[in-house]
């Protein structure tokens, strides 16, 4: 669970075009901007892109994913199709059905303009 999440880029501009595009094959409408931040609310949470307040370079985190929920597989190929078109890159394996633990998941990954790693998920039923 969280309040928000919030990644770091070093281009605001072509950060909220690309999220824009993407998250709106999850029917998220598109950023508020706030100065050096751009914010999607939504009921279930907060994602927003920031320029680094200490004026360094943005950096990807090793290790960490963010993960979008998806209302179907559809909607999962929907949003990875669009991310790649705006310039996200294709990681790990196709879009597709994971499972392990007793859950069966649809997942698509992708890194995007500023290396931050993202998903998109549907819970399958078991």
């Amino acid at each position: 669970m969280f309040s928000h999440i919030m990644i770091g880029t070093n281009d605001l501009d072509k950060a909220k075009a690309f999220y824009d595009q993407l998250l709106g094959t999850l029917e998220v409408r598109p950023a508020r901007v706030d100065g050096h931040r751009i914010f999607y609310i939504t009921k279930t949470g907060v994602f927003s892109v920031t320029k680094p307040i200490n004026g360094e370079a943005a950096t990807c985190a090793n290790g960490s994913t963010i993960g979008f929920a998806a209302n179907s597989p559809e909607q999962v190929d929907k949003w990875h199709a669009a991310g790649v078109a705006a310039g996200g890159t294709p990681i790990e394996n196709p879009p597709g059905i994971r499972e392990g633990a007793g859950n069966k998941l649809y997942i698509a990954y992708l890194r995007d303009l500023d290396g931050n790693k993202i998903c998109a998920m549907h819970r399958l039923p078991n």
